[in-house]
């Protein structure tokens, strides 16, 4: 979440009247994340989202978005609504973007899961994958791995960013190329389950945040990209053994993952490092500084990719 676009108070105003959640009362701009401009909104009928689509969210993606919380809302997983108007549409504009009203969710963002969280975690992404077995949708991964080498090349010489990342990003595009699974099960996947993309109250996951990089790719990749954000210390050297241990075991309290999928494990971890790596740096470099949005540092996912690369990663994935 962040801030790119303004709003203007009349066309906000304006804009909650076509819905039945009461009268606007105040609107503040949400600085956390990188990829859209997000509101709190304050209204009579309680609190809500207010979110304009920028950067990488296209507009024609919306109504698949709109369609999948819709599903896993039926299947009664955690996530939030988006809000229909009077007239049944989801999907509006404002300050010459596309725009949704979503529903607020209860609970917090974790920064230092438990190892008992952490099994929360693994058991609501799996709880999500059951649910989307039924879905009809499907979306091409915006963000998969056949778009890695574009980010790369579209952030610059990367040695600005962080002295001698462009050999290694080089070196490793090219082993994924080669080795990259193609016959994994596949369905939608959330393809960014971070700790501050999961709210919890305790031990209890009360929401699932944060659809848009959703896509049609390997369910076992999402699971790599929820251990990679889960299960490693602030600065991605080390990877808490307990946390990743009960993040395993609780998703696989879910889902049984095949022989092969768990083989993939590391394989589709060093993808999903490389993966945040590229847009951190794309985003160190091209964040407008006069954005109101908290630029992350990417060499935490350096980080992780190098302890991904050690001969020991399968043991990163024991919980299974």
């Amino acid at each position: 979440m962040a801030v790119y676009t303004d709003v203007d108070p009349d066309d906000l105003a304006a804009l909650v009247a076509r819905y039945d959640i009461g009268t606007l009362l105040s609107c503040k701009g949400i600085a956390e994340g990188v990829e859209n401009s997000n509101f709190l909104l304050e209204t009579t009928g309680g609190r809500f989202i207010l979110t304009l689509y920028e950067k990488r969210v296209s507009e024609g993606d919306l109504p698949f978005f709109v369609d999948l919380l819709a599903h896993l809302s039926e299947k009664h997983c955690p996530v939030p609504a988006m809000i229909r108007d009077r007239g049944g549409d989801a999907i509006q504009r404002i300050s010459g973007r596309a725009a949704c009203i979503i529903q607020f969710l209860s609970g917090i963002s974790l920064t230092h899961p438990s190892p008992a969280q952490c099994a929360s975690a693994g058991a609501a992404l799996g709880a999500m994958h059951r649910a989307v077995a039924d879905f009809g949708g499907t979306r091409a991964n915006s963000m998969g791995r056949e778009h890695w080498r574009e980010v790369a090349s579209a952030t610059g010489n990367l040695d600005v960013v962080i002295p001698g990342l462009q050999a290694v990003v080089d070196a490793e595009l090219d082993l994924l190329d080669r080795e990259w699974p193609s016959d994994l099960p596949k369905h939608v996947i959330h393809a960014d389950l971070f700790p501050d993309n999961v709210l919890m109250l305790g031990d209890r996951v009360t929401g699932l945040i944060d659809f848009y990089f959703a896509a049609t790719d390997f369910r076992a990749y999402d699971v790599a990209v929820t251990h990679a954000s889960w299960t490693f210390s602030d600065d991605g050297r080390n990877c808490n053994l307990a946390r990743a241990g009960a993040l395993m075991r609780g998703y696989a309290e879910e889902i049984c993952l095949t022989d092969m999928e768990v083989a993939a494990l590391p394989l589709l971890a060093r993808g999903a490092a490389l993966r945040f790596l590229l847009t951190r740096a794309h985003d160190w470099v091209h964040t407008p500084a006069d954005a109101l949005v908290t630029r992350k540092d990417p060499a935490p996912f350096l980080a992780r990719l190098r302890r991904y690369q050690a001969e020991d990663a399968a043991e990163l994935f024991v919980g299974i």
